[in-house]
């Protein structure tokens, strides 16, 4: 795609056509466009996904998915033919009619567009990326295919390692290695920090080695604080290098737990170091469960919803678990149906099914994954209010009633401790909940 289109370009346009006024102005409005209106484009990346092609500006980290006709619009206004040029064209190829001047119109609203004839159209600043000074030549071994293999046979030989010394696996007493509580919560959550740290760096620095930018931030996904890279445009790499970048946090875990099984085997059993060992194996194991909890959109989703082809999985989803939930709704409240009807609702009015738009293979996955959805998020709802609400209360209970001068500096020290982590997760969950509730909802109304 070039990032520049002279006039030249469309030596077939008639001189009358030059020196006709190619873009309009309105006095406070953005320039008209005319038959004659030429664009330039900001360089645009291209990817053919099934039917359709993914049509994306890195810098902005914006992408749309587009029919075959659109894609070839995108690539004609490239070239530097005009809008009506385009339009005939297109007409020629295809014997439709498409409104160019609209499609323009929409590409510029997706910040696709630097120029609409002599007048620049405004930019958004693009969104800042994590660790900006990481280029990808510095991480292009993490895109190495052999890479893979050294992960899987690390693996395999850990495995190897457990099946002789099944006493190495770990349990969760092993998390208890010291008799002060404080201490085991303060380094577990120093251990746990620092795996989730380097996990998401395995996202970033996998992503980077695509030439995706990437940024790492704090998120919320139901009850669950977590740490989140975006990395998007990764969409426009080829598939092993978008499965790759999905898969690489899990590797890394994975990687992290057979080196520990390694270790944990040349150490001698009830000491300090194989305590300590044991312990940092829990905490490498324990984030993998979670990556099953797909609908909470973690790796393994974005893995499912590469696979099966759709574009938003846990959009789509939700958006037929809604309707669903209303059909049901509708279907014990009859008499208020007929009521409706008796007044008039007009057949505009229903509610149709919105995977019926989708095509068949989305539409199949969509409806599969709003069940999963729908389970999973009652699921882990009724776990937070069964057990992890209650034990959260009574362990900040019993801390506030540690403290005081009766309970020594130790019970002091312990409860402080139990009350500066456990209630600051919450707290940062609340502040996190709040702040991406907040940029979600300026991002709509823009």
């Amino acid at each position: 795609m070039t990032d520049t289109a002279g006039p030249e370009a469309d030596t077939s346009d008639t001189a009358a056509e030059a020196d006709a006024a190619a873009v309009g102005t309105d006095a406070d409005g953005p320039p008209r466009i005319t038959p004659a209106t030429r664009v330039l484009l900001h360089d645009l990346a291209v990817r053919r996904d099934r039917d359709e092609w993914i049509v994306g500006r890195m810098a902005t980290r914006t992408f749309v998915a587009l029919p075959a006709a659109g894609a070839r619009a995108v690539e004609l206004l490239g070239a530097g033919l005009s809008v009506g040029r385009t339009e005939e064209s297109l007409r020629a190829e295809t014997g439709e009619e498409f409104d160019i001047a609209d499609f323009v119109g929409d590409l510029a609203a997706l910040g696709f567009v630097a120029r609409i004839g002599d007048h620049a159209v405004p930019d958004a600043e693009p969104p800042r990326a994590s660790l900006p000074w990481l280029r990808p030549r510095h991480v292009r071994l993490a895109l190495h295919p052999v890479l893979p293999l050294l992960v899987g046979a690390l693996l395999a030989a850990a495995v190897v390692v457990l099946v002789r010394r099944p006493d190495l696996l770990p349990g969760y007493r092993d998390l208890l290695w010291s008799r002060h509580g404080s201490v085991v919560l303060l380094s577990g959550a120093a251990a746990g920090w620092t795996l989730l740290l380097a996990h998401e760096l395995a996202h970033l620095v996998t992503a980077r080695a695509a030439g995706v930018p990437g940024k790492m931030r704090l998120g919320t996904r139901l009850q669950f604080l977590v740490m989140q890279t975006d990395i998007s445009g990764i969409e426009l790499a080829p598939r092993r290098h978008r499965l790759t970048a999905y898969l690489a946090g899990i590797a890394l875990n994975l990687s992290v737990a057979s080196s520990l099984v390694l270790a944990l085997a040349l150490t001698e059993t009830g000491t300090t170091a194989h305590r300590l060992l044991a312990a940092a194996l829990l905490l490498a194991l324990l984030p993998l469960p979670f990556q099953c909890m797909v609908f909470t959109r973690t790796d393994l989703y974005f893995v499912l919803q590469d696979l099966t082809g759709c574009r938003d999985l846990y959009g789509d989803g939700l958006a037929y678990a809604r309707y669903r939930a209303r059909r049901s709704v509708r279907s014990m409240r009859a008499v208020r149906a007929v009521r409706a009807v008796r007044r008039g609702v007009r057949a505009g009015d229903r509610d149709d099914d919105p995977s019926a738009r989708l095509p068949a293979h989305e539409r199949r996955a969509v409806r599969l994954y709003s069940v999963v959805l729908v389970v999973g998020t009652a699921a882990c709802l009724a776990f937070m209010a069964a057990v992890t609400l209650p034990v959260d209360v009574a362990l900040l209970a019993r801390a506030v009633r540690g403290l005081g001068p009766g309970h020594g500096l130790a019970g002091n020290a312990d409860a402080v401790t139990v009350l500066v982590v456990l209630g600051g997760v919450n707290v940062l969950w609340l502040v996190t909940w709040w702040r991406n509730r907040r940029s979600r909802r300026s991002a709509g109304a823009t």
